[in-house]
């Protein structure tokens, strides 16, 4: 029996499947050239460096693990001595003031430090909040002796993981960025040590 093809047939024949296709290439150029962006926009972050690229990628994650903790225990410091209260405010007030001068000092060179190893580091709030490990604290009223207790204890934490992440990059070779890791460690010890006796100092117990 003969096949009868109408007019409207041959239409959708000629027209819609060459428009499907078409439709169907300029999505995969499109996803093409989006794959070929991304990549040039990476390969344009990439600095030079002797490390390769393995060792560029661990040192940047342990890097910018401690960039986003550095950051959080910085705003954590600066809410404490925003907050500060009681008898000792004056001394309590300036010393974490001081503390998170030396905090946001370190920012700069960290992020430095990621990029001259071809590696990129965070980018905003978000990301840090992603990355960090130290915890905010967002309670209304922390008592003052509270306050040097929770950053002592911090700062031990950051302490430990600066101590992590130079056993890595050591072992990578990666001298500069060890050097300067022991620096802040030594910064951050002292941190504790200060918290620690200020602690004591405002304790009615002498202990």
């Amino acid at each position: 029996m003969p096949m009868y093809i109408h007019d409207d047939e041959r239409y959708a024949s000629r027209e819609t499947f060459p428009f499907t296709h078409s439709r169907t290439a300029m999505a995969k150029n499109d996803s093409s050239k989006q794959s070929d962006l991304a990549s040039r926009r990476e390969a344009s972050l990439i600095t030079p460096t002797d490390l390769g690229a393995k060792a560029s990628k661990n040192i940047a994650a342990g890097m910018n693990g401690i960039l986003a903790d550095v950051f959080a225990l910085y705003l954590k410091t600066k809410n404490f001595h925003w907050h500060m209260s009681g008898p000792h405010f004056r001394d309590y007030h300036l010393l974490l003031d001081e503390q998170a001068d030396q905090l946001y000092a370190m920012t700069d060179p960290i992020a430095e430090r990621i990029r001259k190893t071809g590696g990129s580091t965070l980018r905003s709030i978000g990301h840090i909040a992603r990355v960090q490990r130290i915890k905010d604290n967002d309670a209304d009223y922390v008592d003052p002796l509270d306050m040097l207790a929770e950053l002592r204890e911090d700062n031990i934490t950051l302490a430990a993981r600066l101590r992590e992440v130079h056993d890595m990059v050591d072992e990578l070779r990666d001298i500069a960025t060890a050097s300067l890791i022991e620096n802040w460690i030594d910064e951050t010890e002292r941190r504790t040590w200060f918290l620690f006796e200020s602690s004591r100092h405002g304790d009615k117990t002498g202990h």
